[in-house]
């Protein structure tokens, strides 16, 4: 039975309907504050106004944009470290993650969680989360209260090719497909995970393939196309949300940069990174289509771009001066 309606959704995967130019406009604003952002949280960092640990998304933002251009209202967000174009797509506002980044009072987690640990009940949105693979077994919970509560909802959990090797992930694919639980398991393969090639971590490199012995079906997705994210993202979450069970997607993607911001990424070559921006830059890719296929102009881009980095700059200006927390909020929020 599984093998059936695996095969059947492969079928449907040949191709994604087209986009329209409202649809193209929306991703492109919404990855282009994305990359914006994190160019600007980079700089930040480099200037000493951002402390601890920072991991830049950028390369990656089609992910994020498309499975949100493809969810409804209710359906949760939960992720790794390597999360602040998670945050901006579900609309989290650019000031409260900038700020968090920070340490300030107006961060989303009143300064006092920093780059990975930020959440919004508003947005549903469920961090986040600095341990490796922890997020799996947790957006998995998530859909066991989606089930018990019959809501309707799915919970979207990410992780990387690095954390696809975690046996808590495994415990949790267990779990998922014996209860049915509605969740879509969205693997971001960039293929090196902390510095380390998928070549050289993993034995099985097909990562859709790994709730087979769950009976668990999945599919490979070209994880720099946001049209082909938002044509599988809608398979997966109308499975899931079906009863179905749980669905994987291996979103193949990439990260132009290091794995954080410590991380020189001498384990690539500069002419294979150059390659992946000029051939398969997920922005690129709707910015041709807008010219091309949608007739927009080079003064609509440019208006749009303009927009974009003034609401990063009014973010970084905000979590430059806003007061840092109280020492009293050192014993506020804290499980007793």
């Amino acid at each position: 039975m599984a093998a059936k309606k695996t095969s059947a959704r492969a079928a449907d995967a040949a191709a994604p309907a087209p986009f329209t130019k409202d649809q193209d406009l929306l991703a492109y604003r919404e990855m282009l504050l994305i990359r914006r952002f994190e160019e600007k949280a980079g700089q930040m960092y480099g200037m000493g106004l951002i402390g601890g640990f920072c991991h830049l998304y950028i390369g990656q933002e089609a992910v994020v944009v498309g499975m949100q251009m493809a969810m409804k209202p209710g359906d949760q967000v939960i992720t790794g470290y390597r999360d602040h174009g998670h945050m901006l797509s579900t609309g989290m506002a650019a000031s409260g993650v900038m700020a968090e980044l920070t340490g300030r009072r107006g961060g989303l987690s009143k300064g006092k969680g920093g780059s990975m640990h930020m959440f919004s009940i508003e947005k549903q949105f469920f961090g986040g989360h600095g341990i490796v693979g922890a997020q799996v077994s947790l957006g998995t919970g998530l859909a066991f209260a989606d089930r018990y509560r019959n809501n309707g909802n799915v919970s979207v959990t990410y992780f990387g090719d690095g954390a696809a090797n975690q046996g808590q992930v495994y415990e949790s694919f267990n779990m998922a497909e014996l209860w049915k639980l509605p969740v879509v398991y969205v693997i971001e393969n960039n293929k090196y995970a902390m510095g380390t090639s998928v070549s050289r971590a993993s034995a099985q490199q097909d990562f859709s393939k790994r709730g087979t012995s769950f009976n668990i079906p999945g599919e490979q997705v070209d994880g720099m196309d946001v049209q082909a994210v938002k044509a599988a993202g809608e398979r997966a979450l109308a499975f899931a949300r079906e009863g179905n069970g749980p669905y994987i997607l291996e979103m193949q993607t990439y990260r132009y940069r290091g794995h954080s911001m410590s991380d020189p990424a001498k384990y690539r070559s500069k002419e294979e990174v150059q390659k992946m921006r000029t051939e398969h830059d997920p922005i690129e890719q709707v910015r041709t289509r807008l010219l091309e296929a949608h007739g927009a102009t080079e003064d609509e881009l440019k208006k749009i771009d303009a927009e974009v980095r003034e609401v990063v700059n009014e973010a970084a200006d905000f979590a430059t001066n806003d007061p840092e927390p109280d020492v009293s909020e050192l014993y506020t929020d804290i499980l007793r």
